[in-house]
């Protein structure tokens, strides 16, 4: 069996769902085959050894890898499987290798220490790469997959390594048509995924700006990111930026074009110079090469998989890193000689892509041009949505006119957009103090106090503030004053000081009118429509204005404001359909795309999408947004609000479920990020406690936890709900619960809200009607949470059996049932506790019995009314319930009846 080389990762990455799919055939234990198809170093190898990692003792073991040479020596591949087995016999060994038997002989006896090896056991039998597999070895392959027993048969192989003439192509065909073959197609790591690897190796979060450079260094393949880091010691992760290649890697990258001819790799050697995009026409040009012999050449290329053919008439190199091993052994006159041709070419040609004519310009020490061209390219990128190469254009032109305000500002939008908020920072701090004018000013400020919120940088928040301020004072009325205020209204909303905000805004939105300043009028509407929809009075007004200013803003480009307003819109109360809700969030997620806005793209996208399936009652769509965001993009390892916010969400949907070791290792996540809001830590840990049960440990965080709420403007009733919840699940005293719930109370709290917990406070003092009375009035109360709604009616039949209301206490547990059918842990507990008080099954049971017995003396008294012909209004009249809950009721009636309809109940119970 082939030993596999230990990996500068500890664990797998990238790879989950694929280790879990084949996992899932292992455990069947049904015969079953698998195809692992992936380029070099992409991680088959990996991922079998993670596999085998996970079997049982009893499971039977057969690894066999083909090598180059291979298609000479037959049975290669399960001679390399039994190498070393003393329980393989040697004459069958002998005949196996014996050239004077038949094919169809020597087939069998390897069939025959197959089977010996395994009998009746569990196995797993890996064909390793394929594509070098000799005849004999493909056709045990196939005749294995033929046979019956619990095994799983894996083989893999590299796509761009196999030709017609292989013995692979032909088995590959048969495969497909005679079995349910499994196909897992590995493929490049991802940006987020290569930061992970890099922080599982090195047991520290990666710099993001270090993992995107590795990233795009490597093209996300893990052998060539593991070569990388083990030829550095300690794993300096922004050192190995830009490490030279070490000399073992860049030996096998070469050895692809070693033996071109001279033409060829005079050609392969400008290709390298001219950059990841090489133009067909400027690539013959640079090299004076005929079309016919540049053609000729590069179809060679692309056969050996040197190049690909990445658009029309344009290549680029399979993997960068190629092309860097090619580049290395170049002097660097030649070099300069080639970025000189190919920069006279494109000024010649009037070329419209800035980023090439700077990348050849700065080759070739030409910077005057090298500047102009990295002008152009940041603010091409930056129109076109494409942040993080707007700011690698604008550094390359700092890097020469440091002082120049129009790159720092391309500079720190584009960080900003990126999600870069310390090179953001730094790039807006240096704007500001060099602007010239009060426009640059003005803009500078207003993107500062967004910067420095997302950053949670507080104080430098209320310092930039302050700045606006004296700034409006020196301005005369006209837009730069506009825009001022406008900053100011923004750095209001975002702390919380509504008033402040509608006041600011206002005065922007006037001058806007003034002076006709469109931009500005759509940003003081952000403004205020936020700062609106972030009180319950009014509300509905704030989510108007931005509703209207969306398709303006659009129009305008203006894709940030866009996104900005329907991510607010997104959280808000639902639309009138739930199909609504989601084609909002979606185009929430374009707009933020087109102005590479990342942070609206990646995180808040996914968690809106949580949010949607937590006010649909769906824990797991929930978590597995939340979970998918964190696979996908890179923001919850930076520091600032995404990142904790994202953290803070999945810890809450955890606690929901009852995994609580995971919330602790969340908790110990978030704890590392600095200027983490003084009640995230002290509430996640209190939440922690109450649900494992450990009273002097709630009790300990709750006075921390009070003492932090005390210091904050702003509140939430769903937080305050959950709190108390914890708090009353763990047993914590009435008098606590009292202080608690005065802590997490103002008057920024919703209405609906505050009446959940002071009907929660009530029940646990045991004023069991007053609570009901508040459970009642918001129970399908439209701005709840569907799992909340569930837990209110689980309450009220709590209360109801407190007074001996059975009936009733009935009919909320099977109103509770649909709103917590797709949830689970505390309170689908909760729900299966009342039920069994009131003898009923779990609510995930099927029906014992049919007909009227199944009826609840409750659910008795509605079908007499249904079959009085009683609409679901007039049932919500007599029953005081509403009309959804009454529809809830007819639903689980027509169930437990056997019936499809109405009509039928009459017959049923008897009316007819």
């Amino acid at each position: 069996m082939r030993t596999v080389r230990g990996g500068a990762s500890p664990v797998m990455i990238g790879r989950e769902s694929e280790l879990r799919r084949l996992a899932r055939l292992v455990s069947a234990r049904e015969p079953a085959v698998a195809i692992i198809a992936g380029e070099p170093g992409i991680g088959k190898t990996r991922l079998v050894h993670e596999l085998l990692g996970t079997v049982s003792a009893e499971t039977v073991v057969l690894v066999g890898q083909a090598e180059p040479g291979s298609l000479s020596r037959p049975y290669e591949v399960l001679l390399d499987a039994i190498d070393g087995r003393p329980e393989v016999d040697e004459e069958q060994l002998a005949a196996l290798t014996d050239p004077k038997r038949s094919p169809v002989e020597r087939l069998h006896v390897g069939l025959a220490i197959v089977a010996e090896l395994i009998g009746d056991a569990p196995a797993v039998i890996v064909f390793e790469d394929l594509h070098w597999a000799d005849s004999e070895s493909a056709a045990l392959f196939e005749r294995i997959a033929d046979q019956q027993g619990p095994r799983l048969l894996i083989g893999t192989y590299r796509p761009d390594e196999v030709s017609r003439r292989q013995p692979v192509a032909g088995l590959l065909a048969r495969m497909e048509r005679r079995h349910a073959v499994a196909h897992v197609r590995l493929n490049r790591l991802t940006p987020a995924q290569t930061a992970a690897m890099l922080a599982a190796a090195t047991g520290a979060p990666a710099p993001l700006r270090a993992a995107t450079a590795l990233h795009h260094r490597t093209g996300g393949n893990p052998f060539f990111l593991e070569e990388l880091l083990r030829a550095l010691p300690g794993y300096d992760v922004e050192g190995l930026v830009e490490q030279p290649l070490p000399w073992s890697l860049a030996d096998v990258l070469r050895r692809q074009v070693d033996d071109l001819d001279p033409v060829s790799h005079r050609i392969v050697e400008a290709a390298t110079v001219l950059g990841h995009r090489i133009p067909f026409d400027l690539l013959a040009d640079v090299t004076g090469s005929g079309e016919d012999e540049l053609i000729a050449v590069l179809r060679d290329l692309v056969t050996r998989g040197v190049l690909v053919e990445s658009g029309e008439d344009e290549f680029a190199f399979r993997h960068a890193l190629v092309r860097e091993a090619i580049a290395d052994q170049m002097l660097g006159r030649q070099r300069r000689r080639l970025h000189e041709a190919a920069l006279d070419i494109l000024l010649r040609a009037g070329s419209s892509d800035p980023a090439m004519v700077a990348h050849h310009a700065r080759g070739a020490g030409r910077y005057d041009d090298m500047i102009v061209a990295a002008r152009q390219g940041a603010a091409l990128y930056l129109s076109i949505g494409s942040a993080y190469q707007a700011l690698q254009m604008a550094e390359m032109g700092l890097d020469e006119v440091p002082d120049d305000t129009g790159l720092l500002a391309s500079a720190a939008r584009a960080a900003w957009l990126a999600g870069l908020l310390d090179d953001a920072l730094r790039y807006g701090r240096r704007w500001r103090d060099l602007a010239t004018t009060s426009t640059d000013r003005a803009e500078s400020l207003y993107l500062l106090v967004r910067i420095a919120w997302e950053s949670r940088e507080t104080a430098e928040m209320g310092a930039l503030t302050q700045d606006i301020e004296t700034l409006i004072a020196q301005l005369p009325p006209g837009a730069d004053q506009a825009r001022a205020m406008t900053a100011i209204a923004q750095s209001a909303t975002l702390r919380d000081e509504l008033d402040a905000a509608l006041l600011w805004s206002d005065r922007a939105l006037a001058l806007a009118d003034e002076f006709d300043l469109p931009a500005v009028r759509l940003a003081a509407l952000v403004e205020k429509g936020s700062a609106l929809a972030d009180r319950p009075q009014s509300a509905a007004d704030g989510h108007k204005i931005l509703a209207e200013l969306v398709d303006d803003a659009e129009r305008a480009g203006e894709w940030v404001l866009a996104a900005r307003a329907l991510n607010v819109l997104v959280q808000g109360e639902p639309p009138s359909s739930p199909d609504e809700h989601v084609a909002m969030l979606e185009r929430m997620r374009v707009d933020a795309e087109r102005a590479g806005f990342e942070s609206l793209a990646e995180a808040t996208y996914y968690q809106n999408r949580a949010r949607l399936a937590v006010r649909a009652g769906d824990l797991g769509a929930a978590i597995s947004a939340l979970e998918s965001g964190r696979e996908e993009d890179l923001s919850f390892r930076r520091r600032g609000r995404w990142a904790d916010y994202h953290g803070v969400f999945l810890a809450g949907l955890y606690l929901e479920a009852g995994e609580l070791d995971r919330v602790e290792q969340l908790i110990a996540d978030l704890a590392v990020y600095p200027n983490n809001p003084p009640t995230m830590i002290p509430g996640l840990a209190f939440h922690l406690a109450c649900r494992r049960g450990d009273l002097p440990r709630a009790e300990a965080i709750m006075d921390e936890l009070v003492a932090a709420f005390a210091g904050q403007t702003w509140r939430s009733g769903e937080q305050a709900h959950d709190l108390i919840t914890a708090a009353l699940h763990v047993g914590l005293s009435p008098a606590r619960l009292d202080r608690l719930a005065e802590t997490l109370l103002d008057a920024e709290v919703w209405d609906v809200h505050r009446t959940v917990v002071d009907a929660q406070l009530a029940e646990a003092h045991g004023r069991h009607a007053e609570a009901l009375a508040g459970y009642l009035s918001v129970a399908d109360a439209h701005i709840l949470l569907a799992p909340t709604r569930g837990t209110v009616h689980v309450a009220a039949a709590r209360c109801l059996l407190a007074a001996d209301r059975r009936a009733e206490a009935a009919t909320h547990v099977e109103a509770a049932a649909p709103l917590l059918a797709q949830w689970r842990g505390w309170r689908v507990e909760q729900l299966d506790q009342v039920r069994a008080q009131l003898g009923m099954a779990p609510a995930d049971a099927a029906d014992a019995v049919t007909g009227p017995a199944a009826l609840t003396p409750r659910e008795r008294e509605v079908a007499v009314l249904i079959s009085d012909g009683l609409t679901n209004t007039e049932l919500a009249r007599r029953l005081y319930i509403s009309p959804k809950t009454a529809a809830v009721h007819v639903s689980n009636i027509l169930r437990k009846l056997g019936v499809s309809s109405r009509t039928e109940v009459a017959d049923v119970v008897g009316r007819r």
